[in-house]
């Protein structure tokens, strides 16, 4: 099948959302967000076919993620695309689309879980209610941060875009991005989304503010009518507390309405999956390579 891939635009936002919306399962890297605000670090570009849109990477490979799209009703045998000279390999394909082709392309394709790429699903009331021993020390730390400091909590609106690009520049100075391709890369991500903040559908976030300094903020997306999506965080640590609170009070005044949360992946960081574990999620959106060697 020849496919024509383009560059992800903000102009077909809405139609890709309208196919997302029909996806079986929804993995955070398939956020219109998520898509546009990597798109230059992995090279991604989408290719259009009827009720499929098909997602291809060329950094540092060619790779191809997930289709999207009614993956039940779509005649896979026919339409999976080939790449002409060698294997053909997926990423970042979640369960519910392995579980198909597992069924689909019995002994044509090998399937290998990639733990790194989970998305870590929460229960949105438990993280604004902090109930129980589970979680006695984040609800501990959130009570030090509104004990201690004179904070206001405020949803981000553009114009906090300003202050939010500010304090990036300094976590990133405090963080020393420079010498972190991961956190180049991330600190890239953000800036993309900030500059096209407005022309960004279904976007939330909020930002704490203490004596008129932003020392936090959160960038978050509606993935499904029932999930949210926290796409960044960041926080300045010299307030204690300071994670926990951004993280409850978002929830709490600005994604009350959803009933889970993902918080994406911890890309095989191990302090990153110890933070992630440790607000106990509910369950994962678990995620596999799956690669065809040959004739399909």
């Amino acid at each position: 099948m020849n496919l024509e891939f383009e560059p992800i635009s903000l102009e077909k936002q809405q139609d890709y959302l309208k196919i997302l919306a029909r996806c079986p399962q929804v993995a955070s890297d398939y956020s219109f967000m998520n898509l546009w605000a990597w798109a230059e670090d992995y090279g991604l570009s989408w290719a259009w076919d009827d009720d499929c849109v098909w997602i291809r990477q060329s950094r540092p490979e060619v790779l191809y993620w997930a289709p999207v799209g009614p993956w039940y009703d779509i005649d896979w045998g026919a339409r999976l695309v080939k790449e002409p000279n060698g294997p053909t390999i997926f990423i970042r394909i979640a369960d519910k689309l392995v579980e198909h082709w597992q069924t689909t392309f019995k002994g044509q394709a090998t399937f290998e879980e990639e733990r790194g790429h989970w998305d870590y699903v929460y229960a949105v009331s438990d993280l604004i209610d902090l109930k129980g021993n589970r979680f006695h020390k984040k609800k501990n730390l959130l009570h030090q941060f509104v004990k201690k400091y004179e904070y206001t909590y405020v949803p981000f609106e553009p114009q906090l875009i300003g202050q939010a690009m500010a304090m990036q520049e300094n976590w990133c100075t405090w963080r020393d991005c420079e010498s972190s391709p991961v956190l180049s890369a991330e600190n890239r991500a953000i800036y993309r989304v900030l500059e096209n903040w407005d022309q960004m559908n279904a976007m939330l976030g909020g930002a704490l503010m203490v004596d008129g300094t932003m020392v936090a903020y959160t960038v978050a997306e509606a993935l499904t009518p029932q999930s949210v999506v926290i796409h960044f965080e960041k926080g300045d640590t010299q307030f204690k507390g300071v994670y926990q609170a951004i993280n409850q009070m978002f929830l709490a005044h600005g994604a009350r309405n959803f009933l889970t949360v993902n918080r994406e992946q911890d890309l095989n960081d191990e302090g990153l999956r110890k933070s992630k574990l440790s607000y106990n999620p509910l369950e994962f959106v678990r995620k596999s390579r799956v690669t065809f060697a040959g004739s399909i």
